[in-house]
């Protein structure tokens, strides 16, 4: 299915250096390329964005958030070192 493009002056210009350097054979061939990595992009971001999902979803199934005091903790971390 043929499809025509319009292009900024400024992707224009850049789909012909891409060609121009021998990186490419044709336009076409930038713009597959273009939109490969456009799509491998999204799948990263979609992946990404899933496992942000999973890691919240388990920081609420965890249970409720307890108080803690750093003090405490430094505390407990020097007498440990102590030894």
């Amino acid at each position: 299915m043929p499809m025509n493009v319009n292009l900024t002056p400024y992707l224009e210009k850049m789909v012909r250096e891409k060609v121009n350097s021998g990186l490419y054979t044709s336009a076409s061939e930038v713009i597959r390329e273009a939109l490969r990595l456009m799509d491998e992009q999204d799948s990263i971001r979609k992946a990404r964005t899933d496992l942000l999902r999973q890691e919240i979803q388990s920081g609420i199934e965890s249970g409720a958030a307890t108080v803690w005091n750093p003090d405490v903790i430094k505390n407990a971390g020097r007498k440990r070192s102590k030894k």
